[in-house]
């Protein structure tokens, strides 16, 4: 693997996303290494490219695993494994986001379910219970679209991401409309 300057630029960056996405930085190096390469890599080859130890490239390959970003692949004649991307980046995106909402997204929404059935004890715990119940059902909206975006084929997300801000100016202009049919009819 020859690490050029723009290559190994966009690996770091990738360990710096990593982390943001719930993984150490070497771990999200490790994954920009093999979203970026054509050919699967072994453990030797992703440990040399890095200069990160075996140990650090096992605990990597399992974190990535337990994420379902990367497969395994054996070539004729070689005992290594070998590893890859698990799918498009699309994939990916998927992924990350599914466990992100198990890790963050599901423990949160359980504890406001539990703490909002709970009888108030004062007049503090009333108006808690009431931001919680708030906090709860914009994350489960949240979790319920995003649910529906990840059902939805490429193309359909493609289209949809690109319409953007349009979705909004579409929704003002039917509310215009809207307000304008209810002020006629009064």
């Amino acid at each position: 693997m020859n690490m050029t300057p723009m290559i190994e630029t966009f690996v770091f960056h990738c360990g710096e996303m990593g982390s943001r996405w719930g993984f150490n930085r070497t771990v999200g190096q490790m994954y920009g290494l093999l979203v970026i390469n054509e050919s699967p890599l072994s453990a030797v080859q992703i440990s040399e490219a890095l200069n990160i130890s075996r140990g650090n490239v096992s605990m990597g390959i399992k974190e990535l695993q337990s994420w379902r970003l990367i497969q395994v692949h054996h070539i004729a004649g070689d005992r290594k494994d070998y590893f890859t991307t698990a799918g498009s980046i699309w994939d990916m995106a998927n992924r990350v986001f599914e466990e992100r909402r198990k890790r963050e997204m599901d423990p949160t929404l359980s504890l406001l379910r539990d703490l909002v059935m709970d009888k108030p004890g004062n007049e503090d715990e009333v108006y808690a219970q009431k931001q919680m119940q708030d906090i709860h059902d914009l994350l489960e909206t949240l979790t319920h679209w995003a649910s529906e975006l990840q059902k939805m084929d490429r193309d359909k997300l493609e289209t949809l991401m690109k319409l953007g801000a349009g979705v909004g100016k579409v929704l003002d202009i039917k509310e215009r409309l809207l307000g304008k049919s209810k002020n006629a009819s009064t």
